[in-house]
């Protein structure tokens, strides 16, 4: 609180003018320290994405394509004749 008030102090018997007024370290720190937690959030965002998986929709059509695979490779082998041989 003692740091805003001293702040405030001496803005109000300060002569510069616009021109004079330039941001300063602590402004610059502020903006380093919020682009340093932005990049490891990020990252930390990235692992997380990464452990979901692929969408539901996918996997349920990939699982029914497989059922549909293995069906017709049943009908296939059902509709050979009983001389004939596998081939691989």
């Amino acid at each position: 609180m003692s740091f805003l008030a001293t702040a405030l102090a001496s803005s109000a018997n300060s002569t510069s003018t616009i021109s004079e007024v330039e941001p300063g370290a602590i402004c610059f720190l502020i903006v380093a320290a919020l682009g340093i937690a932005l990049y490891f959030l990020m990252k930390s965002m990235g692992k997380q994405f990464k452990k979901l998986g692929p969408p539901p929709e996918e996997k349920g059509a990939d699982v029914s394509m497989r059922a549909a695979t293995a069906e017709n490779a049943e009908n296939a082998e059902a509709k050979q004749p009983e001389g004939a041989t596998k081939s691989k």
